[in-house]
């Protein structure tokens, strides 16, 4: 891994007059994960997260802990990393993992049994790596053999190879890590926007992060000598509110883009090639099949980045080689994200290292800060045990790093779900989402439901989730807004988009926090708007015309239509 860069190696005392030893901006994964780190080892944190847990890249991506085939040639650190994470991921929140079993067709063109050959070869090498993840080795497939397997293949193919990845849900990842944190001691402040990075004059010492709550308006100090700028892509504009130039914490912003539909289309993830030769895929992942990924550059507005109706096109056209039944599917909504790669002048997206950086401002005047660049989610949590390490020399703490052996909230012991539908007198189906959510935790939303039997009432169907569940996400793992329920629960996310169950999770959400009933309805109104702008640019016109009529019908039944909605109300 790459080492800190000029790390000063000064002790710094942990001083009474500070409100925490450190502030994490970002609750993306890094930022969450260092947070819960450093609560563990004994230091007191404050984390900032502008927006949303995961509202980035770390809650919009491919949903993969993987190691990364493709990186094995340029990145071999990379593929080791991730793949070692995997399995500890899979120690700590065993709940949240599933098996990915991938095929990647070979196609019968030029010499293809030899490049078949080179592939089978090259997998051999990537078995090495299985035992860190636990995970079966490659198979060579004779095109019968890859059709029986998955019977909606078509193609020229002279067979094909299988090998084994990992899925997760990264919001609900982000939501372990913070939580945990937060129950060592750390303060979570979710919405809140750091406005700057308070510095002496003369040594360039931090003094204090000051912070403005975006719903609210209200500001706050927190005074501390050290500060971890984990804000991904956001990075260079982190570091120049703390009066860094931004090229000293420079990334490479990259968009990805999924498509996702209504079901589960195939049994096995597929590998397949664009018309550029990049490589996509097409996956079951939960209730439903995605399609991803893009990678291009990107200038554009960090907090609004969305999908177009080209990059649709383009993954379509690109899967449909492989696997034509995707044209006749029902294409739900779309989703996009942005990497924080290393910056590189020069290469292709795609070619871009994944590995990760720690960047030590003190060589640019400004001890005590710190920037994390790049990584994946496959191996975020030995990205935070490297910052980690970093606040523990800077502190003089001896703890070493354990995040890799105790269990994150939920992943302690395993929870029969037929035993827990039983208990909650749910749908079993919705137990088992639950227990794949929460783990361990689903037993206190049962303990809600023995309370309150009404809370066992369904509020969406199509992922499905409960109001017990709604509840609990709204009271201890900060969700504000309809929004925020939807990442950490998955509800409206499903065939509907929303539309049946949005409102009513409004006025759950009104309750919990004290809003007004109108606040809730705008909540929903805004959340069912924004679902219908990610739906628009992966619908044909039969199905578009449907999706107008629909949101009509919404509109006059909420009585409250988004457009009617100034900036502030609809933030």
């Amino acid at each position: 891994m790459p080492r800190p860069v000029n790390s000063s190696g000064k002790v710094e005392p942990r001083r009474s007059d500070h409100d925490v030893d450190v502030v994490v901006i970002g609750g993306g994964v890094n930022g969450t994960g260092v947070a819960r780190d450093a609560s563990m080892r004994g230091l007191r944190v404050a984390l900032l997260e502008r927006n949303d847990l995961a509202f980035g890249a770390s809650g919009n991506n491919s949903g993969l802990i993987h190691g990364g085939p493709r990186y094995m040639l340029n990145d071999p650190n990379v593929t080791a990393a991730s793949c070692r994470d995997s399995g500890y991921i899979q120690r700590i929140a065993p709940h949240m993992l599933h098996r990915v079993p991938f095929l990647m067709p070979v196609e019968n063109k030029g010499r293809a049994k030899i490049m078949f050959a080179l592939i089978d070869a090259y997998f051999e090498a990537y078995d090495r790596y299985q035992p860190l993840k636990r995970g079966k080795k490659h198979a060579m497939l004779t095109a019968e053999e890859m059709q029986t397997l998955e019977p909606g293949l078509r193609g020229n193919i002279v067979g094909g190879i299988s090998f084994d990845e990992w899925g997760i849900d990264g919001a609900r990842l982000c939501a372990a890590n913070a939580i945990d944190a937060g129950e060592r001691g750390a303060r979570i402040l979710v919405g809140c926007t750091m406005e700057r990075i308070e510095r002496r004059e003369d040594t360039g010492e931090v003094i204090a992060v000051h912070y403005r709550d975006r719903r609210t308006g209200k500001t706050g100090k927190l005074r501390t000598g050290t500060v971890i700028n984990a804000t991904g892509a956001w990075a260079p504009i982190t570091a120049s509110l703390g009066r860094i130039a931004p090229t000293r914490a420079r990334v490479r912003p990259g968009k990805g883009i999924h498509i996702v539909y209504d079901r589960r289309l195939l049994n096995y993830a597929v590998a397949a090639q664009t018309i550029d030769d990049r490589q996509i895929f097409v996956a079951p992942w939960q209730n439903m099949t995605i399609v991803g990924t893009t990678d291009d550059d990107f200038y554009g507005d960090l907090d609004e980045v969305r999908a177009t109706s080209e990059e649709v096109r383009y993954l379509v056209q690109g899967v449909a080689r492989v696997f034509p039944q995707i044209h006749t599917a029902r294409a739900i909504g779309t989703y996009a994200g942005v990497r924080p790669t290393l910056y590189a002048y020069g290469p292709h997206e795609d070619q871009l290292s994944r590995e990760h950086q720690i960047i030590d401002h003190a060589a640019h005047d400004a001890p005590g800060v710190y920037s994390m660049i790049g990584g994946k989610l496959a191996s975020y949590r030995i990205f935070a045990e490297e910052m980690t390490d970093i606040l523990a020399a800077r502190f003089d703490i001896g703890a070493r790093c354990a995040t890799h052996e105790r269990p994150l909230p939920g992943g302690d012991k395993p929870i029969d779900a037929i035993e827990l539908a039983a208990r909650m007198e749910i749908d079993p189906v919705a137990a088992r989402r639950l227990v794949f959510r929460h783990g361990s935790r689903s037993l206190q939303i049962a303990e809600r439901v023995q309370d309150r039997p009404r809370e066992a009432a369904t509020v969406c169907t199509c992922e499905p989730v409960i109001e017990a569940e709604v509840r609990h996400v709204v009271r201890t793992e900060w969700a504000r807004s309809v929004a925020d329920v939807s990442r950490r629960t998955r509800l409206g996310l499903g065939a509907c988009g929303g539309m049946r169950c949005a409102a009513r999770c409004g006025q759950i959400v009104a309750q919990e926090l004290d809003l007004s009933p109108r606040e809730g309805l705008q909540q929903a109104a805004h959340f069912l708007a924004r679902q219908a702008q990610r739906r628009a640019v992966a619908l044909g016109p039969e199905q578009a015309q449907q999706e107008a009529l629909a949101i009509a019908a919404v509109r006059a039944e909420l009585g409250v239509d988004v457009r009617d909605l100034d900036e502030g109300e609809a933030a």
